[in-house]
């Protein structure tokens, strides 16, 4: 069965088309800056390509040009529609309602649509695509949705209450829930394979890093802890958010600034982080480079995300009473070779030993192990693959 797979933006729409059969990828694209004017990049397993300048006034005019680029043309990969036998979609914000993946009806919509507040700048939009893609592919194939905060699920309430008052819980449902979880399910699943083991057997701490980053703790096969909170700008130094400060400091600066609410949020989540504290770059790879040109801020920038994420892993071993493995993942975690080998070397206390040339050598879609036979913790680079996950539980839910 041929699985289609989306992940829609507010200006964006990204899709996959994966042929389950093999689990391999058949073809793949983005639509950008829809509503502005419009741009299809797509893609096929067999090396065709197309960049086309198409505007695209809303998503159902993006899904019409995801439609033409799969059946027609330069990157055609289906005779019709019909050969699509799934859709899933990747959808942020599950709130409490959902801790499974589910079929999509008219009340799981409605349902996300009252989950806006929680992921304002993300449900919105994979509402748009949801009605979209159902008016653009029809009703014919169903269609999943895959919660991002579902794999958070298992939290206990001491890790995911806040100390507010707790008539804000009751109220608004003010908790943390955690995001990037099909990233940190598929690479735990995966490193559950590696190791020979249940992910029940073993103590696990999954490091999902890239422009937006977090760190889950997995004990007994469940999420102990994970360090985004109600949305996606908690935990620590990331592409333009700033992770947790103190709220006081947001409070004096609201003060000082006269900022409104909205003010403080697009500070705090667009223009902190790598490219506030850098004054350079959102981006790791521009920050290696202005490193190497003698930018101190770029140092300091570096400095603090190695710093922050030894402590939440340093805090989660504590949390678990200890640890058997640690996965790096996400476009940082697996390619920056420096900030592994940063990372492990200063975990000693923990008995992480690692292989350097090995570790050198994982990067660019690599998988493997860069720790030691004499490591007391195992050490993985495992490359995430969310749509594959996705379109896994779409199988799954479909075929019911």
């Amino acid at each position: 069965m041929n699985i289609l797979v989306i992940n829609a933006g507010s200006s964006s729409l990204k899709y996959q088309l994966i042929d389950m059969s093999t689990e391999t990828l058949v073809a793949k694209g983005i639509c950008e800056r829809i509503g502005i004017d419009g741009k299809l990049s797509a893609s096929t397993a067999d090396g065709r390509s197309l960049t086309n300048e198409v505007h695209m006034s809303n998503h159902t005019e993006a899904f019409l040009q995801v439609k033409l680029a799969l059946t027609e043309g330069e990157c055609k990969v289906l005779e019709s529609l019909d050969e699509i036998g799934a859709i899933g979609h990747r959808v942020v914000q599950g709130g409490a309602l959902y801790k499974e993946s589910v079929l999509i009806d008219e009340k799981v919509i409605l349902d996300i649509e009252s989950l806006h507040d929680l992921a304002p700048l993300h449900n919105p939009a994979h509402i748009q695509g949801i009605r979209a893609c159902i008016g653009v592919f029809g009703s014919e194939a169903p269609e999943v949705a895959v919660f991002d905060n579902a794999f958070h699920a298992t939290m206990p309430e001491e890790s995911f209450m806040f100390a507010l008052p707790y008539k804000y819980y009751e109220k608004y449902g003010v908790r943390r829930y955690g995001f990037h979880g099909t990233s940190h399910r598929f690479v735990s699943a995966r490193c559950a394979e590696l190791i020979g083991k249940p992910l029940e057997d073993f103590k696990l701490i999954t490091c999902h890093l890239g422009n937006g980053s977090s760190i889950t703790a997995i004990k007994d096969g469940k999420v102990l802890d994970t360090s985004m909170g109600l949305t996606p700008l908690d935990g620590f130094i990331m592409g333009t958010r700033c992770g947790a400060v103190d709220p006081s400091a947001v409070l004096y600066l609201m003060e000082k600034e006269g900022w409104s609410v909205k003010q403080a949020a697009d500070v705090m989540n667009k223009e902190s982080g790598f490219l506030g504290v850098s004054g350079v770059s959102s981006d790791d790879r521009d920050l290696i480079a202005a490193v190497e040109a003698g930018n101190e801020r770029a140092v300091l920038t570096r400095r603090m995300l190695r710093y922050q994420v030894r402590k939440v892993i340093g805090a989660y071993a504590a949390a678990m009473d200890g640890v058997d493995a640690i996965v790096f993942t996400g476009g940082i975690g697996e390619n920056t070779c420096d900030l592994r080998q940063n990372i492990c070397e200063n975990m000693t206390y923990l008995g992480v030993k690692i292989d350097p040339v090995q570790n050198e050598l994982l990067r660019r879609g690599a998988e493997g192990e860069l720790s030691t036979p004499e490591s007391k913790i195992r050490v993985f680079v495992i490359p995430t693959n969310e749509e594959l996950l996705i379109a896994r539980d779409t199988l799954q839910i479909a075929g019911k």
